[in-house]
């Protein structure tokens, strides 16, 4: 590891824009993994010597140079009906400064792919969403050369024909969250509330197990009427506490003093954040077989990875029996800040080194496993 450092200090410090998503701003204010994510990333990109350009909203918070491409993030902005509208904008910003940078990181999805497939300084795109979408074989078909990172290998598997360089898994900042010690007597279940969220299933493993479940999710408008129709009514139970969206100073108490995490989603889950959040408190994890789960999780070490309602609740009991401390320390080793943003200036190295002028990106060569 110290070898892997001293290399990656060696390098030359580069001049890095960082393309987000318009919905949140950076760093949230509630809910938004992916632009949580973008954030650590620049912040820990600026504190390593990297000159680093943010395109993104502009109620952000960073110590990068920041251009606004709208006043707020769109999520919370009234009025707005059609937020692709500061999507164009923001491309268009980009486009007027594209000469200033040696590299464009993008995390708007396949937005851009267009404007990016014209350009020869290199660029690279993390695709933080789900792949399985019918719609999108066409796109990477048509888009053939489009370099690409993957959150984790399994979020992959529906794209074969993607041009991916690398997979990195996320990160953050080793002191954002400190262990706890989990004396709440409770179970936390943390994110959204939407049918692939599984809290369904959370509510069931709470009351077979009779232990208390604390909810801290937000309701998107988009799962409101899932959210009235199945989910209402199963909160009216005196071992049910709905709290709402947490910010991120709420999640150490909220992580921290629950005794596991349940995460049990029913859809491939391309990261799953909440998981190295919970890592990050000493909190284990009940996750099921999905996703990204068996490259996130360490089965017995940082929790479980169950396959169905029974094995979860199974769970619940062994839950004391696993170390915090050694949970935080698969967290120090494997999901900080640190190591993420360190992962993607290879990435960017690499393909400063390989991109040449009209030459087709397929012709580069992959890095090899993630990090």
């Amino acid at each position: 590891m110290e070898k892997y450092r001293n290399d990656t200090a060696k390098k030359r410090f580069l001049r890095i824009a960082q393309i987000a998503p318009l919905y949140e701003s950076l760093p949230p204010k509630l809910y938004g993994g992916t632009e949580r994510i973008v954030h650590y990333l620049t912040e820990e990109l600026v504190r390593q010597g990297h000159d680093v350009t943010l395109f993104a909203s502009g109620d952000s918070i960073t110590e990068a140079k920041l251009i606004a491409c709208v006043d707020e993030g769109l999520r919370l902005k009234q009025n707005c009906i059609d937020p692709l509208t500061y999507h164009i904008i923001q491309m268009q910003k980009l486009s007027t400064q594209v000469h200033e940078f040696d590299i464009l990181h993008f995390h708007t999805d396949y937005l851009h792919f267009p404007f990016s497939n014209m350009l020869e300084i290199p660029s690279v795109t993390t695709l933080h969403g789900r792949l399985d979408i019918p719609e999108l074989q066409d796109i990477y078909h048509t888009f053939p050369y489009q370099n690409l990172i993957s959150i984790s290998e399994n979020q992959r598997l529906p794209i074969p024909q993607g041009n991916f360089v690398k997979t990195v898994y996320h990160g953050l900042p080793e002191n954002l969250h400190q262990q706890g010690d989990g004396k709440g007597d409770y179970l936390a279940f943390l994110g959204r509330i939407s049918p692939e969220k599984g809290i369904e299933r959370a509510v069931e493993i709470a009351l077979a197990t009779n232990t208390k479940l604390k909810i801290a999710a937000k309701i998107d408008k988009t799962d409101s009427t899932y959210y009235e129709k199945y989910v209402k009514s199963l909160l009216d139970h005196p071992l049910i506490e709905y709290i709402g969206e947490i910010n991120e100073q709420q999640k150490t108490e909220f992580l921290g003093k629950a005794k596991g995490l349940l995460f049990p989603i029913n859809w491939p889950e391309p990261f799953g954040l909440v998981m190295i959040e919970a890592m990050a408190c000493g909190t284990p994890v009940i996750a099921f077989h999905n996703g990204s789960v068996p490259e996130i999780m360490e089965n017995n070490v940082t929790g479980f990875v169950v396959n169905s309602v029974k094995e979860a609740v199974d769970a619940v009991s062994r839950l004391a029996y696993l170390s915090r401390k050694k949970i935080r320390g698969v967290f120090e080793q494997r999901f900080t800040a640190a190591r993420m943003a360190e992962n993607y200036v290879d990435v960017y190295h690499f393909l400063l080194n390989n991109t040449l002028k009209n030459v087709p990106r397929s012709t580069i060569p992959i890095l090899n496993k993630p990090a």
